[in-house]
């Protein structure tokens, strides 16, 4: 808890007046009951004396027998003239005559030779004490007398004892007066201490209000003050202060801004280190770059924060030589590519700009250029492999095979699959790219799933009859309809269908499956999807290259696809027809053997029938 100038100010004269009223009051209180006690004792003194002559004259009458009952007579009558406790004890502590005592319960009092002032009168002739009375249950003065008796006896004690009653309600009254003084002076303090406090720390109060506000940027505000004492001068180097601020924090601000703007409009990653390598700032671009924010990236080692050696390699290097460097590294998590341009800023002390290193994100140029390399790597290798062919027999044919006319035909037939093989991939290339380009546009009909497969089947049922599969479907008959292109959809399934075919041995069986898609949070199925599933009994695809099959010219085998013809080009095609129509498509293992090819496509006017369709349409 803080508290402000004020109150402490405050609460510390209080606990000072509070302090010293309490001790004054405590003393005087003391002093008081000590006073009071002693002038009780030197009366109760007084009274003993009295007490103890009386009892010496009984042994000097002209009646000088003395009984037990005449004591106790004795005493009850001098307890009630001196309105006190009058008590005669023996040397051995017997009682021998007690006023607040009955007869008959005087031989039952308790032996009176350890009480204190019993002790002292026999040790010293007198003896005084004050404490709560088994007796009387009230609290008591007690003041003993040694009373010598004659005929040889042993001395008796004679004891007065007055209540403190009288001295306590005195007390008590004292106690009230002086608590209610004591109050009535602490609330003159408190009212004082506030006043006093509040006229200290107004002008103090008025200086920090300012230098928040300055704090805050409120570079404006002044301080109003007329002192002239420490705090007017203190207020007025505050106003002076104040001004010179507000000069150099519009100048600042307006280069901060134009700063601010560069670095954060920047679509490269910016970072700024100082001598020691240590992080100065950096910009958002770097922050999503890297995955950190600026708040924990400032004041931190470069070394320590990236841990990227080949980063700090170059920053010590630049720290070293204080040259311009280039480099690229690739971050480990991302396997984004970085080309860094690091130049010397000139700083020569901690906290100044010693290193600016400009991050260029160059991943996807990389991509596209790896991209590129492939491409035009597997283009050349697939329009190579069918045109050596060719050139190779059209050779032979010219060194004398054209006149052998059994060799002449088969080299042609040949030839002539080769030129097809090389016309098709030329027609593969020719239509991803037009798919690519959105050349292509994909009409918007209402298709019934059994009439797509029906067309698919018709088409591709030849080519499975001359290698002994069998065809299986399984469409579920509450499909609704789908939205698409009739003529695109049924290349997709040709090409998963034709390459089903291809990589399936002989007398195996290709499933065409159409189900409701499963929905991802309920075991109900989807209302929105469905899934065509091609499925078959072939060699299947290792789980490896499962992720990149629908890359163009990607081939698991490539040597068996060349032998059965692929082009390579196929499953790309299909992709992006899918995701033309909005779906998606997957390949997964077929358990036991084979693959399983999903094509999960929308739904779009959900379970209506091709009339309604139509009639939607016409409307």
């Amino acid at each position: 808890m803080s508290w402000s100038i004020r109150w402490k100010i405050a609460v510390g004269i209080l606990l000072a007046v509070a302090c010293g009223l309490l001790i004054a009051g405590w003393m005087t209180l003391r002093s008081l009951e000590q006073r009071s006690l002693t002038q009780f004792g030197e009366t109760l003194e007084a009274r003993t004396k009295l007490v103890e002559y009386v009892f010496q004259s009984l042994f000097h009458s002209s009646i000088p027998s003395v009984t037990p009952s005449r004591l106790q007579d004795l005493a009850r009558d001098l307890g009630s003239r001196y309105s006190a406790r009058v008590t005669l004890i023996a040397s051995d502590g017997t009682v021998l005559a007690d006023s607040a005592v009955r007869d008959v319960d005087l031989p039952a009092l308790e032996n009176h030779a350890s009480r204190p002032e019993v002790t002292q009168a026999f040790a010293t002739g007198q003896g005084q004490d004050v404490r709560l009375s088994h007796t009387t249950g009230e609290r008591m003065m007690y003041h003993a007398r040694l009373l010598r008796v004659p005929h040889d006896r042993a001395p008796w004690v004679v004891r007065v004892a007055l209540p403190l009653a009288q001295v306590d309600r005195a007390s008590d009254e004292f106690k009230r007066q002086l608590f209610l003084g004591v109050g009535v002076a602490f609330l003159l303090a408190v009212t004082l201490s506030i006043w006093l406090a509040h006229s200290i720390t107004k002008p103090l109060s008025e200086i920090a209000s300012a230098a928040q506000a300055l704090s805050t940027g409120n570079s404006t505000m002044r301080i109003k003050t007329t002192a002239q004492d420490e705090v007017g001068l203190l207020a007025s180097a505050l106003n002076q202060m104040a001004d010179q601020l507000h000069t150099k924090i519009e100048e600042l601000s307006e280069d901060r801004a134009q700063l601010l703007a560069v670095l954060t409009s920047m679509v490269e990653g910016v970072m700024v280190l100082d001598i020691r390598g240590h992080v100065l700032q950096i910009n958002p671009a770097l922050e999503r770059m890297f995955g950190i924010s600026r708040v924990e990236a400032r004041g931190r080692p470069c070394a320590e924060l990236f841990r990227h050696q080949r980063l700090n390699n170059l920053v010590s290097t630049i720290l070293q030589a204080r040259t311009p460097h280039e480099d690229e590294i690739v971050l480990p998590l991302s396997r984004r590519h970085l080309h860094i341009e690091a130049s010397p800023a000139g700083g020569e002390r901690d906290n100044e700009a010693c290193i600016v290193l400009v991050f260029h994100d160059v991943t996807d140029l990389r991509r596209l250029e790896k991209i590129r390399k492939d491409f035009v790597a597997n283009v050349s290798h697939e329009l190579r492999t069918p045109l050596t062919s060719i050139k190779g027999y059209v050779e032979a044919l010219l060194d004398g095979g054209k006149d052998d006319p059994s060799v002449a035909g088969r080299f042609l037939d040949i030839i002539l699959k080769q030129s097809d093989r090389l016309n098709l991939i030329i027609e593969d290339l020719l239509e991803l790219s037009k798919i690519e380009s959105g050349q292509i546009s994909l009409r918007e009909e209402p298709i019934e799933v059994r009439a797509l497969v029906d067309r698919t089947l018709s088409t591709i049922k030849p080519i499975a009859d001359r290698k002994g599969h069998r065809l299986v479907t399984a469409l579920d008959p509450s499909l609704p309809l789908i939205a698409g292109d009739d003529d695109r959809l049924v290349q997709v399934l040709t090409n998963l269908l034709d390459n089903a075919i291809k990589y399936t041995p002989g007398g195996g069986t290709i499933t065409i499956r159409g189900t409701p898609s499963p929905s991802p949070h309920t075991a109900e199925p989807s209302l929105n999807t469905i899934d065509l599933i091609v499925a078959d009994t072939g060699i299947g695809i290792p789980e490896k290259d499962r992720p990149r099959i629908f890359e163009r010219f990607y081939r698991v085998d490539k040597a068996r696809s060349r032998d059965l013809g692929g082009t390579g080009l196929g499953l790309a095609i299909v992709k992006h027809l899918v995701e033309g129509h909005g779906g998606q498509v997957w390949v997964e293992a077929n358990y036991p053997q084979g693959s399983r090819f999903v094509v999960r496509l929308p739904i779009k006017g959900g379970k209506r029938s091709l009339a309604q369709w139509n009639q939607d349409s016409t409307v």
